[in-house]
């Protein structure tokens, strides 16, 4: 979150006291900038235009400065949400009576609902509804096709993630020059394109919609399966890209079935989080997962929205991708899962992309229908196409069907390969361990 000063409540040795009030403000606090700054910012970027982001940002950093400085003394409003609209929306109107070139702005800001701070009932609710059509605007500005696709991510997770530039250069192993440099070029393009604050009309919606999309799955995907660091899953991307893709798809602008159908892409993806790792961090395999830790709230959700996705006739990659996850999360068990009707899947999917990391998937599936054997044919395929002989999974899998058909000293070596190629600390230790079992084994 924003930097700012760290006021908490402190006992007589000057250390946080843990039972008091004050001691939940920074966390409380944290949790409000991911939740409220993205709405926030994007009312007030609507207001100043975007090409005063920056502005937008720095009045919720101020108001959020405010609650670190005056909650631990005051005490936490009954509806700290409100609070900050209100905080927010009277730093916007300093503002504008300091910078003469927006005193045109006053009457539009005045013109914003006066939030109660009291007991947070109805009105919270009416807070999101007023604010929900300002966030998809941010959304399409964000990831306008003009901007970058590292430059759209950057901007998105910092506009409407409340993620602060740290944060996000930790969530990519990036420098955190880079991500600034990347967040002052989007900006920068916004303002020389004069791109509007603005959802686009019927026909620029499906290829600006696309654009989104990308970015979201793309969030997802980095979240699910972190490409570097030492945790196999970055939980606040996961749960980032959902929101975004629950703000979509429950808007009329998004109420495509293409929307819904990647939602429940993700919703399906995420049910299986708190199984894919040990408490100790340690990468568990689909067959070594506990299904009773699934989460079949989130599988519930997953297959509403995959059922929305059905409307229209429509097919497109997303439901594809969502109805194999249905498939996972309907089997009793990895065994019962049901892997031709999986496979014909993967059939259809590989011939609406040209994904090789598709292809691969779909080896697995075959092998687990037709056998290890037919899975190495079709991977000696897929490692001719461009950028999977470096691909370490690439090389996981074909050590996986070398160790069912008994070869150890080839699975062991294509594990090797796969070691040399990863970057993730879990990924690491799950490949490490599997060389050590096929050693021992062997010896």
């Amino acid at each position: 979150m924003a930097e700012g000063p760290n006021i908490v409540g402190e006992n007589a040795e000057g250390k946080p006291a843990n039972g008091s009030p004050s001691a939940k403000v920074p966390q409380l606090v944290d949790h409000l900038f991911r939740h409220q700054a993205g709405q926030v910012v994007s009312t007030l970027t609507r207001i100043f235009g975007p090409q005063h982001i920056d502005l937008a940002e720095d009045v919720v950093q101020e108001t959020l400065i405010k609650a670190l400085r005056q909650w631990p003394y005051r005490g936490i409003p009954d509806n700290p949400a409100a609070w900050i609209m209100r905080v927010a929306k009277n730093a916007a109107l300093d503002v504008l009576r300091r910078d003469r070139a927006l005193l045109d702005k006053q009457e539009e800001i005045a013109r914003l609902p006066e939030y109660s701070t009291g007991t947070p009932g109805p009105q919270v609710e009416l807070i999101d509804n007023q604010l929900w059509d300002d966030q998809l605007r941010m959304m399409f500005t964000c990831c306008h096709p003009a901007i970058s696709r590292p430059a759209r991510v950057a901007l998105t997770l910092k506009t409407l993630g409340g993620f602060g530039v740290p944060e996000i250069a930790r969530a990519f192993l990036t420098q955190e020059a880079t991500i600034a440099q990347r967040l002052v070029r989007a900006k920068h393009t916004i303002r020389e394109m004069n791109i509007p604050f603005e959802v686009p009309g019927a026909e620029e919606l499906p290829a600006r919609l696309d654009s989104v999309l990308d970015v979201i799955y793309l969030l997802f995907n980095e979240g699910y399966n972190a490409h570097q660091g030492e945790d196999l899953v970055r939980h606040d991307l996961c749960e980032e890209a959902i929101r975004l893709g629950t703000l979509a798809a429950h808007h009329p602008a998004g109420d495509r079935p293409k929307v819904h159908a990647l939602l429940a892409l993700m919703l399906l993806q995420a049910s299986r989080l708190p199984a894919r790792t040990t408490p100790e961090g340690d990468l568990l395999l689909l067959d070594e997962q506990d299904r009773h830790r699934w989460d079949k709230r989130l599988i519930w959700q997953g297959f509403l929205e995959l059922e929305r996705s059905a409307s229209g006739d429509e097919m497109s990659e997303y439901h594809l991708q969502a109805s194999i996850a249905a498939c996972h999360a309907a089997a009793p068990s990895y065994d019962e899962t049901d892997w031709a009707r999986i496979l014909a899947q993967y059939d259809l999917l590989v011939r609406i992309t040209s994904s090789p990391v598709v292809e691969l998937n779909r080896a697995v599936a075959l092998a687990m229908v037709h056998g290890p054997e037919a899975g190495l044919v079709e991977l000696a395929r897929v490692r001719k196409m461009p950028g999977m002989e470096g691909y370490h999974l690439l090389h996981a899998t074909a050590a996986e069907f070398w160790r069912r058909l008994g070869d150890l000293a080839r699975a062991s070596e294509s594990y090797k390969r796969a070691l040399n190629l990863t970057a993730n600390e879990a990924e690491k230790r799950f490949l490490k361990r599997k060389i050590g079992e096929c050693e021992s084994t062997q010896s």
